[in-house]
């Protein structure tokens, strides 16, 4: 307990939490003491079952079965238990001692029964939990092998008709479905430790067919039933390695199931299976993998399946078949294929590949930028510095932005080719009055053409001010006139934003008029500025902040 404190609860749960969690100390009830973990029922909208562990390294951690705590949060609930824990403090060392009493006590008291008295005992708990008497059936079809029993039992639990309403599980429905079905996954493993793995592999199969086809129809908020789904796969794979299946049925119910939707439930990797597959196996995944990738080329599934399989047997080829079967028409898998031929040390024939998608793009404006970069290194560490230059200006060409610019300029500098190649873009962007000249010619430190071109072709307020903002001390009369003219549209606008942009606005306009010799028109100016907006509290704070 010594680790248990108001303020480490506070500390977990979040002062949200924590204040919401004190309205509920007196909901807690059926308080249990362990050795290292304290629990009880909190009364919330349903009554839930909180758990604290104390003695961790890091202090107390709890778990919750309420929807927020099933995300992993520490919830009110285990506030509410925490504090309750707390305020009995000084009672918990003998209500824990009295705990161990008890268990001590129903363990002496269970071992003395005969047999007839645990049966009738436990013939009395099932009659009123119906839940307990499903499991103990299961078990009890498992182990006499009854496999009809165990299947009806499996398909049953995974039903949802009887907490579906209008043909669908809503989330306070869905925590009850999904312990009915954490029994029928039980129920599949209770067969692979009676012996009697084969029977498990199957139902384990029909049993993801069976969560695949009511997955969509049941609220899986909290993620509980894709758990469901990864506690099959693991009951399948260990089915399989006691009952040791013959290896290309295995091989061939694999492929067939990374092809289908159930994958993305399950995640069930077929190459976990290599072991148990052995030679003869592995070589048959490949050849079912191949024919379902045949069938549909363009499948993702497919296609990953494939690929996973040639990596693993460092097939390379095989992969650039998968990868060339469906080329993207932006360039982007050609620059995969070149990526995977570089890995295999095939660099020549990598190239072949980049530049191959480059000239199979029809529009080198939607080409991916990362395949011209990647050819253009390329050119450029075999010194074909000419070559590299001629693809970023051809890209500049169909994509006119600033950074294919910078590309364009950087590679024509290292090909002694930027003077002419500076001179065509320009031209190119002129005569299509494009407003991204006024970004490039900024961008060249070209203030003086920006200025004109901002004026002879247009340009946006952002590029306005960036000007003046790089003009201020060489051109303040200009800089100046484009700061008044933004200033005054913020004038119109209110909120704390634009009350920001507007200072900073008048802080340019007082460098203005000191550059120019005319402090008194800026003081003018701020004065009847003040005077028109004086309601605007927040401005007039910011102005006096600034010293404006």
């Amino acid at each position: 307990m010594s680790g248990l404190t108001e303020a480490k609860l506070k500390s977990l749960a979040g002062k949200r939490s924590f204040e919401r969690g004190l309205d509920y100390v007196d909901d807690v009830s059926g308080l249990e003491i362990g050795d290292g973990w304290i629990r009880a029922y909190v009364r919330g909208t349903e009554r839930y079952e909180a758990e604290l562990l104390l003695g961790g390294r890091k202090g107390p951690t709890g778990t919750c079965d309420c929807p927020y705590g099933q995300e992993g949060n520490f919830c009110k609930h285990l506030v509410a238990l925490g504090l309750t824990a707390i305020a009995q403090g000084a009672d918990l060392p003998a209500r824990r001692a009295s705990a161990r009493d008890r268990a001590r006590g129903f363990e002496t008291w269970l071992s003395g029964l005969n047999r007839d008295e645990l049966l009738a005992l436990l013939r009395e708990e099932m009659a009123g939990d119906r839940q307990l008497r499903r499991r103990l059936e299961a078990r009890a079809a498992a182990a006499r092998g009854d496999l009809a029993v165990v299947r009806s039992r499996v398909r049953e639990l995974f039903d949802i008709t009887p907490f579906a309403q209008y043909d669908y599980v809503e989330y306070s429905d869905a925590r009850a479905y999904t312990g009915q079905a954490r029994q029928a996954v039980a129920a599949i493993r209770s067969l692979t430790a009676s012996h009697r793995a084969a029977e498990a592999m199957t139902l384990a199969r029909e049993a993801i067919d069976l969560l695949a086809g009511v997955i969509e129809r049941v609220d899986d908020s909290d993620g509980s039933l894709e758990q469901i789904g990864t506690d099959l796969a693991e009951t399948h794979h260990e089915a399989c390695r006691a009952a040791r299946p013959d290896p290309e049925e295995l091989a061939h119910w694999l492929a067939a199931h990374a092809v289908a939707d159930a994958s993305d439930l399950t995640d069930l990797d077929p190459l976990d299976y290599t072991d148990l597959l052995g030679d003869r196996g592995m070589a048959a995944l490949r050849r079912y993998a191949v024919e379902a990738w045949q069938a549909n080329r363009t499948g993702w599934a497919e296609k990953d399946l494939m690929r996973r399989l040639a990596k693993s047997g460092r097939d390379i080829d095989t992969v650039i078949a998968v990868h060339a079967a469906d080329l993207a028409p932006n360039g982007h898998t050609h620059l995969l294929i070149a990526r995977e031929l570089d890995t295999a040390g095939r660099s020549a024939e990598a190239l072949d590949w980049a530049e191959r998608g480059i000239r199979d793009t029809d529009d080198l404006a939607t080409i991916d930028t990362a395949l011209v970069d990647d050819l253009a290194g390329r050119y450029a560490r075999a010194d074909r510095l000419a070559d590299a230059a001629t693809l970023r200006r051809d890209h500049f060409t169909a994509c006119r932005t600033l950074p294919t610019y910078q590309r364009l300029r950087a590679a024509a500098q290292a090909a002694n080719r930027w003077p002419a190649e500076r001179a065509a873009a320009l031209d190119l962007l002129r005569a299509a009055a494009d407003p991204t000249l006024v970004d490039i010619l900024l961008d060249d430190k070209d203030t003086e053409a920006a200025w004109q071109a901002a004026t002879t072709t247009g340009a946006h307020d952002g590029q306005w001010l960036t000007l003046a903002d790089h003009s201020r001390p060489t051109r303040p009369a200009d800089a100046l006139t484009v700061y008044l003219r933004l200033a005054t549209r913020l004038t119109h606008q209110t909120g704390n934003h634009a009350y920001e942009q507007l200072v900073s606005l008048l802080l340019s306009i007082r460098d203005c008029h000191r550059h120019l010799g005319t402090p008194d028109d800026f003081t003018t100016y701020v004065t009847a500025l003040r005077a028109a907006h004086r309601r605007k509290r927040n401005l007039m704070r910011l102005m006096y902040e600034h010293g404006l």
